[in-house]
C-alpha cells in the first residue's frame, strides 16, 4: 500500500525546529515533507480531518483538532521507552463520509497487519467506523471498548452519523463483534431502553458512578479490549472544555490518563481514537488538547511498558482452581508472576479458533475472592452466555 495516496503532511503552523531536543516531537517518525518509513515502527498516528458526521455548528473545530493536539503532544518530554512511533500525517477524506470510512478501514487494516497500532486523533466519533471495520478479515472475534457519556444508539435512518454509530456497528454483517463495553456514559443523558438492550446483549455498561466508585477495577475491562474508541464528552468540561458535548460532570482529567495508561499495557490492544475535539470550543490556552495530549502520552507509556501477558501454557502464571458448590463445579484462575494481573478462564463446548482467545477473561483479584466465597463472578456468567 502506498501511504502517500492517503495523507498529507502535517500542517506548516508546527514548527518542529524550535523544539527543545528533548521534546517528544523529536523521537516521532514524522511525515513533514516526505513520508516516512513505517517498517520496524510499533505506533502510527494519524490525525483524521473529516467532520461531516458531526453536528453542523462542530463541523470546522473539529476538522482542525488533529494539528492543535499535535501542538501540545510535540513539546512533552519523552518517556522511558525505545520509541518507534510515526505520525502519518492528516488523512485525506473521501469525496463522501462513506469513502472516509472505507480509506480508514483500509490503512488500519493494513497498519494492523505489520503489528502497527494505529493511534486516531481528531475527527467525529462516527469515524471508529472505519477503526472497526479494520478487523473484518482478521478471522476472529473482537471487543470493543467504547468510552463516552452517552450510547450512541440512534437510528441511522433518523440521528447523524457520530449519535449512531454503535448502533450501525451492532448491526454490521458479517458480525465479528464478541464483546463490547460501554464506559463512562451518565444515566441522566440516556434512554433506559438503551442500556437494556446493552444488557440483553450480555454487552456490559459501566455508567460514571462505578467508574468513581473504584477505577482500579476498571483495568481488567480496559485489558480485555481489542479496540478502544474514546469520545472526549466523556470527561469533565472543566478539563475538557473543547469536548463537542462537554458536561460539568464526567471522568477528570486524571481519570482518563488512567485509562489511557491501562489501554497502553494492553497487550491484546490493537488501535485506539479520540474523537470530538473541537477547536472553536477551546479556551485560548487549548486546555483541550494539551489533556488530550497527555492522555496519548501515557498511552503511549503503558504500550513501552507491556508485559507480554499471552501465552497462558508458560511457567510465568500460577494457577489456582475454585471449587464452587454447582455449575460451573470450578473456576480456574491465571495470575501473572510478572504482572501481576489476573484471568479467568471461561470454557467453551467447542475448540473454535475464533472463540479461543475471548475465552481468557481478564479479570481482578476481587474476582477471584468472589469465588472463594462461592459466587460466580458476572464477568464469567456474561462471557458464557455469549458462548452458548
Amino acid at each position: 500500500m502506498d501511504l502517500k495516496l492517503f495523507f498529507d503532511p502535517i500542517s506548516r503552523e508546527i514548527d518542529l525546529s524550535k523544539l527543545p531536543t528533548s521534546a517528544l516531537a523529536h523521537s516521532i517518525y514524522i511525515n513533514q515533507e516526505k513520508m516516512p518509513e513505517i517498517d520496524d515502527k510499533d505506533i502510527a498516528i494519524i490525525g483524521l480531518q473529516e467532520s461531516r458526521g458531526a453536528e453542523e455548528g462542530n463541523q470546522d473545530g473539529i476538522s482542525r483538532s488533529a494539528t492543535e493536539i499535535r501542538k501540545s503532544l510535540y513539546q512533552l518530554k519523552k518517556g522511558s521507552g525505545n520509541f518507534r512511533v510515526v505520525d502519518l500525517g492528516n488523512f485525506r477524506n473521501g469525496p463522501e463520509l462513506e469513502d472516509t470510512y472505507q480509506r480508514l478501514q483500509e490503512v488500519c487494516a493494513h497498519l494492523m497487519e505489520q503489528n502497527i497500532l494505529p493511534l486516531i486523533i481528531g475527527g467525529s466519533h462516527d469515524l471508529d467506523i472505519g477503526q472497526y471495520m479494520a478487523y473484518e478479515n482478521q478471522d476472529k472475534i473482537i471487543t470493543m471498548l467504547n468510552i463516552d457519556n452517552k450510547l450512541d444508539l440512534t437510528d441511522p435512518k433518523t440521528g447523524i452519523p457520530s449519535q449512531s454509530h454503535v448502533h450501525r456497528i451492532f448491526k454490521h454483517d458479517p458480525n465479528f463483534l464478541f464483546n463490547y463495553y460501554q464506559l463512562g456514559h451518565q444515566s441522566y443523558l440516556v434512554e433506559e431502553k438503551e442500556t437494556e438492550l446493552l444488557e440483553k446483549l450480555y454487552f456490559e455498561v459501566v455508567r460514571l458512578g462505578m467508574v468513581k466508585e473504584n477505577i482500579k477495577e476498571l483495568e481488567p475491562i480496559v485489558r480485555d479490549a481489542d479496540m478502544v474508541s474514546f469520545d472526549i464528552s466523556a470527561i469533565q468540561a472543566h478539563y475538557c472544555p473543547g469536548a463537542t458535548d462537554a458536561k460539568v460532570y464526567g471522568l477528570t482529567g486524571e481519570e482518563a490518563c488512567q485509562i489511557c495508561w491501562y489501554a497502553g499495557l494492553n497487550d491484546k490492544l490493537s488501535s485506539i481514537g479520540f474523537y470530538e475535539y473541537d477547536v472553536a470550543r477551546d479556551t485560548e490556552d487549548r486546555k483541550t488538547a494539551f489533556v488530550l495530549a497527555t492522555m496519548i502520552w501515557y498511552f503511549i507509556e503503558g504500550f513501552y511498558n507491556r508485559k507480554g501477558d499471552k501465552n497462558f501454557r508458560s511457567n510465568d502464571y500460577l494457577v489456582y482452581e475454585v471449587a464452587l458448590g454447582g455449575e460451573p463445579s470450578t473456576i480456574r484462575f491465571y495470575k501473572s508472576k510478572i504482572s501481576e494481573k489476573w484471568w479467568m478462564e471461561v470454557p467453551h463446548p467447542e475448540e473454535t479458533s475464533g472463540f479461543l482467545r475471548s475465552r481468557m477473561v481478564p479479570c481482578s483479584y476481587s474476582d477471584y475472592q468472589m469465588a472463594q466465597s462461592g459466587e460466580v463472578p458476572h464477568r464469567w456468567i456474561t462471557t458464557y452466555s455469549k458462548m452458548i
